[in-house]
């Protein structure tokens, strides 16, 4: 009889069994964590580190070339507005590769440091214990020895001297070797990583507390000192610089030299210049002389200081209509490396004007052309960079050169649009050499007295730059040694006994004198080599078994 219950229509289902979001996320956390740690995933991070790294070689950057991206813009008026928009001209200060560079910092954390500990504990590590069948692997050997087991264990432990070596005892007297060779390679493999990680936390350090900054210095003994930001043309702080404390130094540059080839090719430059550290200002010792080349610059104190360029600067001499003179002599900007051909601006405030309408309508600037060595014609053209033949093509303004509107406004040129509303106009044109003097309708006297010589020096201040050159050379330590080092093992059984050795398998011993010996080896890596070392190794073990009823 079977009796059927029946669930009355009214009665609830069961609920749903509650879903554990805590265990759920905790699994999704501990899931991502193991993918971000994996060694494939910092592969493919450091892939896409140096991927994302190459426009930054190709392409000019802000920080250290702001007139090349200038020049860029200018060149490709299409392309260049779409590459910034992703930030490719700052590259290095953008959030997606900053992002790329910390995934990969924490995926090479959490890689090594437990791959650290593993090393470490194989290190303590006994040597793997001898397989049971020796005949198995790639390199084996066999033979009869007439010494006793422990002459034999004694002779292998002299020749493995240098080799990770370890001895066991089997049943009925059977005695083993073990020994590895090659545990570097792996130690080469973790400092690798391990510099590199150091590497990268030196870069963000540098980036975080260091800065660069760019000025241009006459080169006729004038003096930089680094006080503040506003000693600098161009100032890249780091994330954490405000600039207001600076490593102070002083910095006189007497002399720059300058050598071409006969084709206007750029030979070397150098400069010659003095400078004093924050002890020589404090305790007034006079400064310390140095040069500085391309790319040798002058280190002091944590600083680096390198020559970036060169140029040329007019010097005027403005002898006003009361007889008051003024000589300035500013940097004009190359627009052309090869010749050197410039262009630029030098502004002269009336002296002695106190009404700010009268100064603004009195003002001077002499715009135009300089080239070092002049082609001599109407036209005034550079046909060599150096410095022996100057002329300038000189257009004077007179009136408002919008010093006071609020604008920024270029060192290398006059603000157009006050020339076009008739604020400033051109009152005269001409080619000058040194010399020669130009007379205005109002009686003022510009002469183009001589050339003075400026600098591009390039200050940077880079806290961790002791640490990256030390992680870049256990980097290159730990790489050949992990490519160099051949990690290999090899085992020695030895059986009391005159046994055969292809019956051996280390439990059955045939009773006798002497012994026999089975040797067996594996290469770790896929080095060719270990088979020549392998037999080197048995000739030493059991010679004159090779050919004389020895095994392989």
């Amino acid at each position: 009889m079977t009796q059927t219950v029946r669930t009355p229509p009214d009665s609830p289902e069961p609920p749903p069994a509650p879903r554990r979001w805590g265990r759920e996320l905790l699994a999704l956390a501990r899931n991502t964590w193991r993918g971000l740690t994996s060694m494939r995933t910092a592969l493919i991070l450091l892939f896409l580190l140096a991927l994302a790294a190459l426009p930054g070689a190709f392409l000019p950057q802000r920080g250290p070339s702001p007139q090349a991206v200038q020049d860029y813009f200018t060149a490709h008026p299409t392309l260049a507005p779409l590459l910034d928009k992703i930030g490719i001209f700052d590259l290095f200060s953008t959030p997606w590769f900053s992002a790329v560079y910390l995934l990969l910092f924490i995926s090479l954390v959490g890689c090594l440091v437990p791959r650290t500990w593993e090393q470490i504990r194989g290190l303590r590590a006994r040597t793997v214990a001898v397989p049971r069948n020796l005949s198995r692997l790639p390199h084996h050997a066999a033979g009869p020895d007439p010494r006793s087991p422990d002459d034999v264990v004694g002779a292998a432990r002299k020749r493995l001297r240098g080799w990770k070596v370890d001895v066991r005892e089997e049943p009925d007297g059977v005695r083993t070797v073990s020994a590895e060779k090659g545990a570097l390679r792996e130690v080469g493999n973790v400092v690798f990583h391990m510099s590199l990680l150091a590497l990268l936390v030196g870069i963000a350090v540098g980036k975080l507390f260091g800065y660069e900054g760019n000025v241009i210095v006459m080169a006729d003994g004038s003096e930089f000192c680094n006080s503040g930001i506003l000693a600098y043309d161009t100032f890249r702080p780091g994330l954490r610089v405000d600039g207001t404390n600076l490593d102070p130094f002083c910095l006189d540059v007497d002399h720059f030299a300058a050598r071409y080839r006969p084709d206007g090719a750029a030979d070397s430059f150098s400069a010659d210049v003095r400078y004093s550290d924050a002890t020589q200002i404090a305790d007034g010792a006079p400064p310390t002389p140095g040069q500085i080349e391309v790319n040798e610059p002058l280190r002091f104190d944590g600083e680096r200081v390198y020559l970036l360029g060169h140029g040329y600067a007019p010097q005027f001499t403005v002898t006003f209509p009361d007889g008051q003179q003024r000589t300035q002599a500013i940097q004009w900007e190359p627009v052309d490396q090869s010749t050197f051909l410039s262009q630029g601006a030098t502004k002269f405030d009336r002296p002695g004007v106190t009404d700010d309408a009268d100064r603004r309508r009195t003002q001077l600037a002499i715009t135009g052309l300089f080239a070092p060595t002049s082609s001599g014609g109407g036209v005034v053209t550079s046909t060599y960079p150096a410095l022996t033949n100057p002329e300038v093509a000189a257009d004077v303004y007179r009136g408002d050169l919008g010093l006071d509107s609020g604008h920024g406004q270029s060192i290398y040129g006059i603000d157009q649009s006050m020339v076009d509303q008739g604020r400033l106009v051109r009152v005269a044109r001409e080619n000058l050499v040194p010399g020669q003097t130009i007379t205005l309708d109002d009686g003022t006297r510009v002469r183009f007295d001589s050339v003075k010589e400026w600098v591009n020096l390039q200050v940077s201040h880079d806290p961790a730059q002791d640490a990256v050159l030390v992680a870049a050379v256990a980097l290159l330590v730990g790489i050949t040694l992990s490519l160099t080092i051949k990690r290999r093992r090899f085992w020695v059984r030895v059986v009391p006994g005159p046994g055969s050795p292809s019956t051996t398998d280390g439990r059955t011993v045939t009773a006798g004198t002497g012994s026999s010996v089975e040797l067996g080896g594996l290469a770790r890596t896929d080095q060719a080599g270990y088979g020549e070392e392998f037999d080197r190794l048995w000739a030493d073990l059991l010679p004159g078994q090779r050919d004389d009823g020895g095994t392989r």
